[in-house]
């Protein structure tokens, strides 16, 4: 047992560790950033990997309690009962997430008033699993806040609690050339000699009284404690529960923080559309197999049906062997389990003096009955407690133990040609084809073309 709880302290440690690496990567990459999008990613890997070293502490912190009351002696009265079941553990999916806005109709339909832009993502915890959706930024051209991510946690138990958080960062419409790497400038001015490469540097450097340059180094960007880069703030939450699985679309309240006054302010509506499904091991996993002896109620006593039977779902299947169970063949025929069926250790067959185990079902009004025996007073044992505990899985998840749910994950996108970015320095000048265009970088064909063809060698190497 301390075996096994030292493992799972080692276990988070290392996560924990793993995610300090992350995030003091993502703050270097933070400082580095020229870009504006660039810097927005980092932001959001910042604050993931906080979010999830404070959830792995936390989770530590909770093992090392539940370590100290365990060595507290209790008196008999405290003890709970002797047979406490625990119920099995499940995949949840999210997806779908869809969140609409409620613009006011001067800036939605007149499009009038300054034009307000935010980057967003969603992060999604359950326990100690956190993921984080895709970015989007948002302006007043969408109606809603919509998230293509489908995220499965594996280790949910039905009492789970899914908490959903929106965060927000005002984003800036455009990027200056001001923010041109600076080794970028350095390559061009060693490339194109003294005299000219002064003056591109001096074109492409804005002086230290300029509104987007910071003394000539990165590129000013809104600060956040101890690291200098965008800040993500919470702008709404929910949590969601096992009593909001539904195999369907459902809407949800958001609580939302902020107000009109803040930066990263958007007009949420107030409430949250996704597809939240559960899928219990118990529905899809063999809970019990083995060797029995099937006979169905009002048949003859001795036509009893040797099957092979797995336990999984809402039914008990019966194959004619084992083999049959590998092989996908289907099942000779199904005994239903569900949260109607009734099942008793019956008395002792006089012939064999083995206990049988009875399963009644109702359909159509009537009642079946199926009786089953085993070839030892052990295996009857195994299989009423896998009963047992089945139908308290069922009990347990309730609705999603009716039907399995469908857990449907996107097809993998195919990668995305490698292409300069849009907009670049490179496009700017490359859209440029007469001599008699204005501006310093075009005054020398010669020149320009050299510049045309290093500013596409370094584009061509940082995308």
């Amino acid at each position: 047992m301390n075996n096994s709880r030292n493992l799972r302290d080692s276990d988070i440690q290392k996560k924990i560790d793993h995610e300090i690496r992350m995030r003091d990567g993502a703050c270097k990459l933070l400082a580095a950033c020229s870009q504006r999008d660039q810097a927005l990613e980092a932001a959001k890997s910042l604050q993931t990997c906080s979010t999830r070293i404070m959830a792995y502490m936390s989770e530590l912190q909770r093992m090392k309690e539940a370590q100290v009351m365990q060595n507290v002696p209790r008196r008999s009265s405290d003890a709970g009962p002797l047979d406490e079941r625990m119920p099995c553990k499940g995949k949840v999916a999210i997806s779908d997430l869809r969140i609409p806005l409620m613009w006011k109709d001067t800036e939605y339909f007149k499009n009038k008033g300054e034009l307000h832009r935010c980057a967003v993502f969603c992060l999604l915890q359950l326990g100690g699993e956190i993921f984080d959706t895709d970015m989007v930024i948002v302006d007043r051209t969408l109606t809603d806040i919509c998230f293509d991510n489908t995220v499965v946690f594996n280790e949910a138990s039905p009492g789970f609690e899914l908490r959903v958080e929106l965060y927000s960062c005002c984003s800036e419409d455009d990027y200056s050339a001001g923010s041109t790497p600076r080794k970028l400038a350095s390559k061009l001015s060693s490339s194109l000699g003294r005299s000219a490469g002064k003056k591109l540097r001096a074109a492409m450097d804005p002086g230290q009284c300029s509104p987007v340059s910071n003394g000539g180094a990165a590129p000013f960007l809104l600060p956040v404690p101890s690291v200098p880069g965008p800040k993500y703030h919470l702008l709404a939450h929910t949590t969601l529960s096992l009593s909001h699985v539904q195999d369907n679309f459902r809407t949800h309240d958001l609580t939302i923080s902020g107000n009109e006054e803040c930066s990263y302010w958007l007009p949420l509506y107030g409430s949250v559309c996704c597809r939240l499904v559960a899928q219990p091991r118990c529905m899809t996993q063999q809970m019990m197999s083995g060797c029995l002896k099937v006979k169905q109620c009002g048949g003859d006593p001795q036509s009893w049906t040797k099957v092979y039977a797995v336990l999984k779902g809402t039914s008990l299947f019966c194959y004619q062997r084992q083999e049959d169970v590998e092989a996908n063949v289907e099942p000779a025929f199904t005994i239903g389990i569900n949260k109607e069926t009734r099942i008793r250790a019956s008395e002792k067959d006089p012939l064999s003096k083995a206990q049988n185990i009875c399963v009644s079902n109702q359909y159509g009004g009537e009642e079946v009955t199926h009786t089953l025996t085993t070839e030892s007073r052990e295996d009857t044992h195994r299989w009423m407690e896998a009963f047992w505990q089945h139908f308290y899985d069922m009990s347990q998840w309730k609705q999603c133990c009716d039907d399995l749910m469908k857990i449907e994950l996107p097809s993998p996108r195919k990668p995305a040609p490698v292409t300069p970015k849009q907009g670049s320095l490179y496009h700017e000048m490359a859209s440029l084809s007469t001599p008699s265009s204005e501006g310093l970088l075009l005054q020398d064909n010669a020149v320009s073309a050299e510049i045309r063809a290093l500013l596409s060698s370094y584009y061509n190497d940082s995308y």
